[in-house]
């Protein structure tokens, strides 16, 4: 079989299958694992899912580090705080996503039944009438199999190629990424103190936390047709504005050479209500492209890679198409029952966001009140962050003992 994308859930799929002597082609268009930006935050359901995979505790060459806690900061005054592990057995972890597909890519490249082709973009789906049955790559190269799952991303090319129509959900947003470089931004981290905190104030909005990677790395929310300031000592400034008065002290004092971006993130959050055509699946960000809120697109995928592992086991090799496309089908199905409500839930979570970020007297009423709101408020947030972070309690996200890795 062909899998198109070496990210969370192809590299996962790739290696759950391989493991159990299926034969794989992993397909990358890009030659490294590198990007401007990747997500850090492992929620407990990503966790939960690597757990399954056999995959925990993670090579210690990845980096990693547990979040502290959370903590909602507007008009320069406290509202809440929430530690970790919110009651939970286990805390919202950062880690070297990068790192982490690497590695996820040299543990399919050992596995005999299967190769791993880098560098090189597919250019369309193979058919034998309404079938697929392979990609044909940039040179030209056809490869074959008796299944394609593609796992290339929120503007995924099999499914442009395949006429299948993500239904868009809410409006875009643009997301401008930042990184504060490590010495500068020490002083910054040291306030931060392990927290992944939200700023709003001034009609601004922004979160910020120390990476992984080093250095503080910094998220501010735009609406799509918003002007941006030209230079880093606006948006510093901009940002200190917001900022409680330590933080904002600490934000001016960074230099403007270490500030490092932007990087924008336009994004359209939506979803296909059917996965699958015969002889093709798609999967992860192809299938649902999530809103970055709360980190979904990598939790999501590494349990969008356990529930096909699980149902394609049985079938790949049967030489039964009938089977397998009952399969995909199964999969669609079961994995919508979580990415339905999971996508709900960002949105509400974004729609709590917007309010209080256009809303200066909302925001007033809040810091005023917070002496005794705040305990309040973050009961109600702790609350609403279950579903974000355990995944849907009646996902199935085990493997069948055969299938697991250690």
């Amino acid at each position: 079989m062909v899998i198109a994308g070496a990210g969370p859930a192809g590299a996962a799929l790739a290696l759950l299958l391989a493991r159990q002597g299926v034969a794989i082609t992993l397909v990358e268009a890009s030659p490294s694992s590198a990007r401007q930006f990747r997500g850090e935050a492992l929620m407990p359901s990503g966790l939960a899912a690597l757990a399954a995979m056999g995959l925990l505790p993670l090579d210690e060459a990845i980096r990693q580090r547990p979040l502290q806690g959370w903590g909602f900061w507007a008009n320069g005054q406290l509202l809440f705080q929430v530690a970790e592990p919110m009651g939970g057995e286990r805390p919202c972890t950062l880690v070297d996503q990068e790192a982490l597909l690497i590695w996820l890519q040299e543990q399919v490249r050992l596995q005999p039944t299967a190769r791993v082709v880098k560098g090189r973009p597919i250019v369309a789906p193979l058919r034998d009438g309404e079938r697929v049955v392979g990609v044909e790559l940039d040179d030209g190269t056809q490869v074959r199999g008796e299944l394609v799952v593609a796992c290339d991303g929120r503007a995924s090319l099999l499914r442009q190629k395949s006429g299948l129509a993500l239904s868009p959900l809410g409006e875009p947003l643009d997301v401008r990424w930042f990184r504060l470089s490590s010495a500068a931004a020490e002083p910054v981290a040291d306030w931060l103190q392990g927290r992944f905190v939200t700023v709003l104030g001034g009609g601004d909005s922004f979160a910020l936390y120390a990476s992984v990677y080093g250095g503080v790395q910094l998220g501010w929310l735009k609406d799509p047709a918003g002007a941006i300031p030209a230079t880093s000592a606006d948006w510093r400034e901009r940002w200190a504005q917001a900022s409680p008065s330590e933080l904002a002290k600490r934000l001016r004092a960074v230099p403007l050479e270490a500030i490092q971006g932007p990087v924008r993130l336009p994004v359209q959050v939506g979803r296909l209500e059917t996965w699958w055509q015969p002889g093709l699946l798609l999967l992860g960000d192809a299938a649902h492209p999530m809103s970055p809120l709360r980190a979904q697109g990598i939790n999501m995928a590494l349990r969008d890679a356990l529930v096909a592992a699980r149902k394609l086991l049985p079938v790949l090799g049967q030489g039964n198409p009938d089977a397998l496309d009952r399969a995909l089908a199964a999969i669609s199905e079961e994995r919508l029952l979580e990415i339905r409500p999971i996508q709900a839930g960002q949105a509400q979570e974004l729609g709590r966001a917007q309010l209080l970020r256009h809303n200066n007297w909302l925001r007033q009423l809040l810091v005023a009140s917070a002496g005794w709101s705040g305990p309040l408020l973050a009961q109600r947030w702790q609350a609403s962050q279950v579903l974000l972070r355990q995944g849907s309690a009646t996902a199935d996200v085990s493997l069948p003992d055969a299938a697991m890795m250690g």
